[in-house]
């Protein structure tokens, strides 16, 4: 997936200014599918807008220059439905916890105990985040779209698989011989 089938989502859900479309990337119930910086989103927004699969108002705000607030058009709806409509390209998953987990002959107990800990206190307030999601946490067009239930289950699935699998291997690791100095 691209820049531009992600900000033609967003858009498709509500109008929205280049900063609100990288917050609900970054924090919002986009964050979980991929990542954008500002450099990749304004260039994106201006090309769709060029092509006419976006309309641009401007907003005027108080001691700042005036906000662009886009708005997907029926052409960028068409578009965003065929861009939709591919196979997707294989997950990637990238974990820092991971790496270090690989490693982890090098760590003490102390460190390893710790990445585990992180490790399963951030998987923990994800899925409390997915459980908690409601009109409150999560804006009422994401929590009302059909796919929403699906994606908040398997999240929720995946999350607690490898909870459960950090609680099964913690009494294992802590009965290992490291090489680091204790």
């Amino acid at each position: 997936m691209n820049i531009r089938t992600l900000c033609l989502g967003i858009l498709s859900l509500q109008e929205a200014s280049g900063y609100e479309i990288k917050k609900e990337i970054e924090e919002g119930v986009f964050n979980h599918f991929i990542d954008a910086s500002y450099g990749s989103i304004y260039p994106a927004l201006t090309q769709l807008n060029a092509e006419g699969l976006l309309s641009v108002r401007s907003e005027e705000q108080l001691g700042r220059p005036d906000k662009k607030v886009y708005a997907i058009t029926e052409e960028g709806k068409t578009v965003l439905a065929k861009g939709l409509s591919v196979v997707p390209a294989r997950d990637k998953y990238k974990s820092e916890f991971l790496f270090v987990m690989l490693l982890q002959h090098l760590l003490s107990k102390q460190d390893i105990g710790r990445a585990m800990g992180k490790q399963h206190a951030d998987l923990m307030e994800d899925l409390a985040r997915i459980e908690n999601c409601n009109g409150e946490n999560c804006s009422d067009e994401m929590s009302n779209l059909p796919g929403a239930a699906f994606v908040a289950g398997y999240g929720r699935t995946v999350l607690r698989a490898a909870a459960d699998y950090l609680e099964q291997c913690q009494p294992e690791l802590k009965k290992q011989t490291f090489k680091a100095a204790e």
